[in-house]
């Protein structure tokens, strides 16, 4: 794997290449045939990730094609020319594409971050599609996944996760994936650092003043702060989205029909009172 050759204190098969290949089977994300779209932000966890989808199709084994796609929503010269540089010293192919995303973004006054990452799915979803993939190919690692879980339960009051894989709504056949689901942000980091890698950050200067951008910093904080005490404190959050009880859940819902603990309350009543717990 080039950039990872100088790795003397970082494993980089044990901490990135496993858990990268564990998700893509465990989650069943890709099958020879496939044609992928690796969308390319220009920061640290989705250059990782077109590395890995890289040496992942040279082994052939799932035999499936792969492009890069980078899309510009609006940056500067310098970001977009530092993203570009990056993509040719890493051997990346990107195919970059100049938009207004940013600019809509903001002239649409209400949350602008949320529009903006809605408008820039839509359009990787349009453009892949075009491009003849079936799949579309995320940075998301698993610090995202956890931190998702506690915003959606403390700022959101709800119980949801981001999933491995989801169907496209509005692109029949198409597929988003994410790869990079196991991978832990802390083992990214060290990766980038061993290489002396310097890539961008979120570009958009409405970011700063994001609601979102400061929810998420507040999940960061508090999960580094449970870890003092409970270093396995991700994990175990992670866990909780695998091992639901539906049984001890007051309501859940799948799509437009909720179901209530009430529902089936009184079935297997025994004799003397009790409900049979099994």
């Amino acid at each position: 794997m080039s950039f990872s050759a100088s790795m003397s204190d970082f494993d980089f098969r044990k901490h990135i290449w496993k858990p990268f290949n564990k998700a893509i089977f465990q989650y069943d994300l890709i099958k020879s045939g496939d044609k992928i779209a690796v969308c390319i932000s220009g920061g640290k966890d989705s250059m990782l990730l077109a590395k890995c989808m890289q040496q992942l199709q040279s082994y052939g084994k799932p035999d499936f094609k792969v492009i890069f796609l980078a899309m510009d929503p609006g940056y500067t010269d310098e970001v977009r020319e530092k993203i570009l540089q990056n993509g040719e010293a890493m051997k990346i192919p990107l195919q970059m594409y100049r938009t207004a995303v940013f600019d809509s973004a903001v002239n649409s006054g209400k949350n602008p971050c949320f529009l903006c990452s809605r408008l820039r799915r839509g359009w990787l979803y349009k453009n892949a599609s075009e491009l003849g993939c079936n799949k579309i190919a995320l940075g998301h690692h698993f610090d995202d996944v956890v931190e998702t879980i506690l915003m959606g339960m403390l700022y959101g009051s709800q119980m949801q996760t981001m999933l491995p894989k989801l169907h496209s709504e509005n692109y029949r056949g198409m597929e988003l994936i994410r790869p990079l689901y196991l991978v832990r942000e802390e083992r990214i980091i060290q990766w980038q650092q061993e290489n002396d890698l310097d890539f961008t950050r979120c570009a958009c200067s409405l970011a700063e003043n994001s609601n979102q951008g400061t929810k998420r910093m507040e999940i960061k904080h508090l999960l580094r702060q449970l870890r003092i005490n409970n270093p396995a404190v991700d994990m175990n959050i992670f866990r909780s989205a695998e091992n639901v009880n539906l049984r001890k859940i007051i309501s859940y819902h799948d799509g437009d029909n909720y179901h209530s603990f009430l529902d089936d309350y009184n079935e297997g009543i025994s004799v003397k009172g009790t409900k049979n717990i099994h």
